[in-house]
């Protein structure tokens, strides 16, 4: 356990980018049959053109839920073998821009606290913003909290 907090402690200061993925219709449409919401600036193309997002955008929860994997592809698989990482929660949730169908985001990660919180269980909080390539605002922004079992 001690030598892997002191290796999360020794990349404390590192942001982590991932590689942009591209967010589909495809992507939209499946987390909308998975979480059962087809609101239509989700699902509907010719209904969503008239909204004031001009088309179809990502669900806010699935911009959210991407964080997982565009942490790993930013730092790599950290995790020690026969540990996990689990979700804890997050602080500071926003989702400031809409993610439109057809458009790329990656996502960017500082550690802001890293606590042992009891033996073989370390808790890293994490600044994490999911970029939209080609704008200003980021899609969503967060303090991101993950739990390490050893």
């Amino acid at each position: 356990m001690g030598q892997f907090f002191d290796y999360l402690q020794s990349r404390a200061d590192e942001e982590a980018v991932s590689d942009w993925i591209l967010v589909s219709q495809e992507m939209i449409d499946q987390f909308a049959d998975a979480t059962k919401d087809h609101q239509y600036i989700h699902v509907d193309s010719e209904r969503a053109s008239q909204s004031p997002f001009g088309g179809t955008i990502a669900h806010g929860f699935l911009t959210l839920s991407l964080l997982s994997h565009l942490c790993n592809d930013a730092r790599g698989d950290i995790v020690p073998d026969g540990a996990t990482e689990i979700n804890y929660g997050s602080n500071k949730l926003r989702f400031l821009a809409p993610v439109r169908s057809g458009k790329r985001v990656r996502g960017r990660f500082k550690p802001l606290e890293i606590v042992e919180k009891r033996p073989g269980q370390i808790q890293l909080t994490t600044e994490a913003t999911v970029e939209i390539e080609g704008e200003d605002k980021p899609a969503l922004i967060c303090e991101w909290i993950t739990q390490f079992k050893l």
